[in-house]
């Protein structure tokens, strides 16, 4: 069952350490291992080029773009798509587009970073699969430095941000020199609509804590 944990008001993480049983989630990462097509992609900082530390792959009908690059439309596979229905059942929540981690060993990881792109609208709500290897999951508050915490995603869990979650806080999976295994994690996102789509003026808000530019 999903726990909510309230950061702020109006910011919130909901954690299911065992959403799936052992072996349904063996089952998962054997078939998305096998079906997804991995790539190792770089992506674009101060108009470098760099290698992303992991592997990526994606689903979705509609272009999604992050760090300077963009990845096109892809289908679904079977395993992605009884994993999506999954998880709309137990969030309650529509998703149109995954993307997925595959983090070889320890050495992978992804730095803090927030996914904040317009077209996710203003308070997106992102769950989170993760399937392998225990890793750290690690979130610090934007405004204040050393506010941190950090949760074990073990082999089957679904964590969910919701609320303001991606505008007053980050979030990262450190490098893990111990760690030998693999771990694949899938978020899922609804887009609402291509890379650059901006919600209406009159639907527009400023987070709390937010300063207008």
């Amino acid at each position: 069952m999903l726990r909510t944990i309230e950061l702020d008001p109006g910011t919130w993480l909901q954690h299911d350490s065992a959403w799936l049983e052992p072996e349904e989630a063996d089952r998962l990462l054997s078939d998305l291992v096998a079906e997804v097509r991995w790539e190792e992609r770089p992506i674009y900082a101060f108009g470098k080029a760099i290698m992303q530390p992991r592997l990526i792959g994606w689903a979705g009908d509609l272009p999604y773009r992050y760090s300077g690059q963009t990845l096109p439309p892809r289908a679904w596979t079977p395993a992605l798509r009884r994993l999506h229905a999954a998880v709309e059942e137990a969030t309650g929540q529509r998703f149109n587009h995954a993307m997925l981690n595959r983090y070889r060993d320890g050495n992978d990881h992804v730095s803090m970073h927030a996914d904040n792109e317009p077209e996710l609208g203003q308070d997106p709500i992102i769950a989170s699969v993760s399937l392998g290897a225990t890793r750290r999951f690690v979130i610090q508050f934007k405004r204040k430095r050393g506010r941190k915490r950090s949760y074990r995603l073990r082999h089957g869990s679904l964590l969910v941000m919701g609320g303001s979650f991606q505008h007053r806080w980050r979030h990262a999976v450190p490098r893990d020199p111990a760690c030998e295994a693999e771990r694949v994690n899938i978020t899922f996102r609804l887009l609402h609509g291509p890379p650059g789509w901006r919600a209406p003026a009159e639907h527009r808000s400023m987070p709390e804590g937010e300063a207008q530019p």
